[in-house]
């Protein structure tokens, strides 16, 4: 993200390996690898009550979506993000929902091209080991 000039979401290494571990007991992290090598992974949470209040269980929510631009081919991207969207119907859920920093349209305009909209906005959400931020709430109906 930062080679490409999408700063401010979280820099890598800013999250310890026991919030990976705490993601792990209530939501699922996935990995893609090619070769052997690791080239993208997201986190899906069942529940987002800091960004989205409290939810009835009708949705997954998609966080820290990355590929490393440099190891794959262009829209490798978006078809991850398919796979997060297909795991959460997967799981019975209806919506995948996911949150981008507030201000950054390149990412919501991604967000957007994959057929989310925009539901809302989320003031001061706390961050993990860092300063709370604004997000931009989005939410794509899953079949």
């Amino acid at each position: 993200m930062n080679s490409r000039g999408t700063t401010g979401q979280w820099q890598p290494g800013e999250l310890e390996e026991d919030h990976f571990r705490r993601i792990m007991e209530h939501g699922e992290i996935w990995v893609a690898e090619v070769h052997g090598r690791t080239v993208g992974a997201w986190e899906l949470w069942w529940e987002d009550p800091e960004a989205w209040g409290p939810q009835p269980p009708t949705a997954g929510y998609v966080h820290r979506l990355m590929v490393d631009h440099a190891a794959v081919r262009p829209g490798t991207g978006r078809q991850l993000l398919t796979a997060a969207e297909r795991r959460v119907a997967e799981a019975g859920r209806t919506l995948s929902r996911l949150d981008c920093l507030a201000g950054n349209d390149r990412l919501t305009a991604y967000y957007l091209g994959a057929g989310y909209r925009v539901v809302g906005h989320k003031e001061g959400k706390p961050q993990p080991g860092g300063t709370a931020k604004s997000f931009t709430l989005l939410e794509k109906p899953v079949p």
